[in-house]
Formats: C-alpha cells, sequence, structure tokens
C-alpha cells in the first residue's frame, strides 16, 4: 500500500492549486493528485473550443504546476474513503494511505426530467477530453442547435457557436431574462439586444416541456406551443456538487447539497478538506447556502485549504462566498460581484443604488473607445457596499474585481467616493469621471 502525507483527489484548478499550495507551506510533506482521466481540461474555457480555439487539444490543462513542484500524479478514480484507516480505495484497486485528504470531486450536469431528455443528440457539458471531441463534431454536422438554458453557460455556448457559419442558435430561458441570477433587468437586456443582433433566437420566459421525434431527438415542444425543429440540444442549466462517495464515508452534507465545510474548507472530518463544486458555498452576506460554481472560488478554497492543512493560518480563512462573475458576449464584457438589486431587497436589506455611465479612455473620441456602465448596490443605513455590475468593454473584467475587492472589505460608498486609481487617457476612464467613483456618488446623493 502507498502512503502520502497529503492526497489530492480531483485534477481540476481546485485540485491543482490546492497540491501547489500545500506543497509551498508544507514542503516537507510528500503530496500526490489523482484524477481519473489522463488529460483534464480548462473549464472556463470549454465553450470557446467549437470555434474560438480550432481544436479541442487546445484546451488541456498543463500538468506543468505539478511537476514543478515535485508533486505526484496517479491516474485513477476514487470509489471509497476508509476514515477509521485514513486509506483511500480507488477502481484499480489500487490503495493510498494518507495523513491529510483534499477532496476536489467536482460536480455533475443537472438533467431536468423532461420527456424524451435521454433521446440522442441531446448533451449536458461535460469537462471530458473525448466528450468534448465528439461533441464539437456533431456541432459542425448540425443546423438546428437549441440550447436550454440562458445563464452563464448557455449564454457563452450561444455567442461561440454564432461564429459557426450555417447554424440556427436557439436558447430557451425560462426566467424573463438571460443572466438574471447575476445582474439585474438593466443590465440583462443589453446582453440580450447583443444576442439578438447576432441571429440568436431567445424564447424567454418559456420552458422546454418536451423532447420529441424517434431515437434521436428533431423538435423541442416549448410550454407556450411553440415547437423548434432541432438537431442538437445542449442542457444548460447548471449543476450539482458530486457528494456520493463523502455522503458514503459518514461526512456531513450541508443543507444545500455540497460537502459541509467550515471556514478553513475542513470537513466534518478534521483531516479531510473539501474545495470546489463539490463544497458546499454559503453566502458572503447572509450565510445561506448559494448555488455558485466558478474556478475563480475553487482556487480561492483550494489556496485556503492547503495552507491550513497542519495547523490554521489565520489569515487565510473562507468568509462566505461573494460570487464574482465575468463574462463576454460578442463585443460586450460584463461583470457582477455580490448581491443584486433585487436578490438583496429579497433577503430584506434597505439598499440604495448608484449608476455611472461613460467611456472606458479619455476623451472618448480615441479609437477602441467602449461606453461603459457600472451600478453599485450599497447598504442605506451603513453605507456599506453589498454589489455591483459593470457592462462595456474589456475593462469591465477587472473593474468588477475592484468591486469584488471592495466587497470583500466592506468598503463604504465614502471611501469609493476618494477612490485614488491610476489612469492613462488609453487605459481608463478619465479621472474626473472614474465610473466606480462616479456610481458612488451617485448613490450617496440619495442618502444627502
Amino acid at each position: 500500500m502507498k502512503k502520502y502525507d497529503i492526497v489530492v483527489i480531483g485534477g481540476g484548478p481546485a485540485g491543482v492549486i490546492s497540491a501547489v499550495t500545500a506543497k509551498k507551506y508544507y514542503p516537507d510533506k510528500n503530496v500526490i493528485l489523482v484524477r481519473k482521466v489522463e488529460k483534464g481540461v480548462i473549464p472556463c474555457g470549454i465553450p470557446y473550443v467549437f470555434s474560438s480555439l480550432d481544436s479541442v487539444d487546445k484546451n488541456i490543462m498543463p500538468d506543468k504546476p505539478l511537476e514543478t513542484n515535485n508533486i505526484d500524479l496517479m491516474i485513477d478514480e476514487l470509489v471509497s474513503i476508509d476514515r477509521k484507516n485514513k486509506i483511500v480505495k480507488f477502481a484499480s484497486a489500487e490503495e493510498i494511505q494518507y495523513e491529510k485528504l483534499v477532496l476536489a470531486i467536482g460536480s455533475e450536469p443537472i438533467v431536468p426530467p423532461i420527456p424524451g431528455v435521454d433521446k440522442k443528440g441531446i448533451y449536458t457539458i461535460q469537462k471530458d477530453l473525448e466528450f468534448l471531441r465528439e461533441l464539437r463534431r456533431k456541432i459542425y454536422e448540425s443546423k438546428n442547435i437549441v440550447i436550454i438554458g440562458g445563464g452563464f453557460i448557455g449564454v457563452e455556448f450561444a455567442d461561440e457557436l454564432s461564429k459557426i457559419e450555417g447554424l440556427n442558435i436557439h436558447i430557451v430561458e425560462m426566467l424573463p431574462h438571460c443572466l438574471s441570477g447575476a445582474f439585474d433587468e438593466e443590465l440583462s437586456i443589453p446582453v440580450e439586444e447583443k444576442l439578438r443582433d447576432m441571429g440568436i433566437k431567445l424564447h424567454l420566459g418559456v420552458k422546454a416541456e418536451e423532447f420529441i421525434g424517434g431515437e434521436k431527438v428533431e423538435q423541442v415542444k416549448l410550454s407556450n406551443g411553440e415547437v423548434l425543429p432541432v438537431d442538437l440540444v445542449i442542457l444548460a442549466i447548471g449543476a450539482k456538487p458530486k457528494t456520493k462517495i463523502a455522503e458514503e464515508a459518514g461526512l456531513y452534507i450541508g443543507r444545500g447539497g455540497g460537502i459541509w465545510v467550515d471556514e478553513y474548507m475542513r470537513t466534518s472530518d478534521p483531516d479531510i478538506f473539501a474545495i470546489g463544486d463539490c463544497a458546499e458555498k454559503r453566502c458572503f452576506f447572509t450565510r445561506k447556502h448559494i448555488p455558485v460554481m466558478l474556478a475563480s472560488i475553487a482556487t480561492s478554497e483550494a489556496r485556503i485549504a492547503g495552507s491550513n492543512l497542519y495547523e490554521l493560518k489565520v489569515v487565510r480563512e473562507n468568509r462566505g462566498t461573494i460570487a464574482v462573475f465575468s463574462t463576454k458576449v460578442g463585443d460586450l464584457a460584463l461583470g457582477s460581484a455580490g448581491l443584486i438589486e433585487k436578490r438583496a431587497k429579497e433577503e430584506g436589506f434597505e439598499v440604495i443604488t448608484g449608476v455611472a455611465r461613460g467611456v472606458d479612455k479619455h476623451p472618448g473620441a480615441l479609437p477602441g473607445a467602449n461606453q461603459v456602465m457600472v451600478k453599485l448596490i450599497f447598504s442605506k443605513c451603513s453605507g456599506t457596499i453589498l454589489g455591483g455590475q459593470v457592462l462595456g468593454g474589456p475593462s469591465a473584467g477587472e473593474v468588477i474585481n475592484i468591486i469584488g475587492l471592495a466587497i470583500q472589505k466592506r468598503v463604504q460608498a465614502v471611501e469609493l467616493e476618494t477612490l485614488q486609481m491610476a489612469t492613462h487617457p488609453w487605459l481608463t476612464p478619465a479621472p474626473t469621471v472614474y465610473p466606480v467613483v462616479v456610481a458612488a456618488m451617485n448613490a450617496l446623493s440619495k442618502i444627502k
């Protein structure tokens, strides 16, 4: 039987970063990472293997971080955990004894109970190289594609597939707007307009009721009676944590369905940690479960777990999930962090909002300038920032990170009003009308 000080199960971003962090903080410990596939894929890059990347093989997650840090790699599949004897068992009958175990076993796609959902031609999104090669081939053989779900995955897939000539693309979303879980209506609408401009047909506020056809799907029947012809369906309605093996091992499962963890990513067994999609997520503000699965959150959790395996580093703890998102639709970039206005009000917060619109270069006549919109949400009582959203050009991806940091540090509107920032005509809006500052000023004016 093999023996390792630290065993990491899972080869995604969470697994790799936790192993590398563990080796950094505990260099004398031997570390092994076990994943079930020979080559892993970069999760965030999956939508872009169909056109922007001309091959699925250009989205392979590199093993160099493991090699550089002298972390062993084994290809196998976890089947059980013997907590009493601290042994993990694998499909090959291999066993490894551990001191500390990190579970980064991910999630699995949600398959809705729609009649006909088991027909051929209906695909979930899998983080598997061979699966993605097959899906890419089938997409190029298709003419009519229906995407079920207008969240981030569905919108990003539609955006990417619209670049392939000859495809008719439909998004079916049961809510009134696309991306409504992360953006308020005034930011979702411009995204929908951009999607329509790209030729993508939106079916909002309706459900897929039935997949019709013989052995293979041929039509999708919607709740409004409309019937769409289809060659291929992509189910993009989310995922659920993989917890079966953890449950069988007697680890606590949280109310939201993920493996329960504390602020240091420890499970109910102090020698077992859980990170990434499989771990329970709790809201930064309310501590309620939130179904947020992002590589950025997974790697943050991975660094917390990796540093706290043997002794708690109080400077590294998980105080809750903020949910910082960014995406791109055509030439429109957008980001969201924390609570949207609608969600904040549903939770009972009394809020004020500030909005700023401008240009991301100065003067705005410079080539390549983009219109930008920033919306900030604050507690009316304390002035503390609760959330923010950005819409504009490529700079939106970094502006939302500024807002995310402000949320983590519980910054107040008056502090953002006097934010000191670097500006340059080619790189940023003018310092006189920097949108984060102007949005904070706009919110404060509603108090004064």
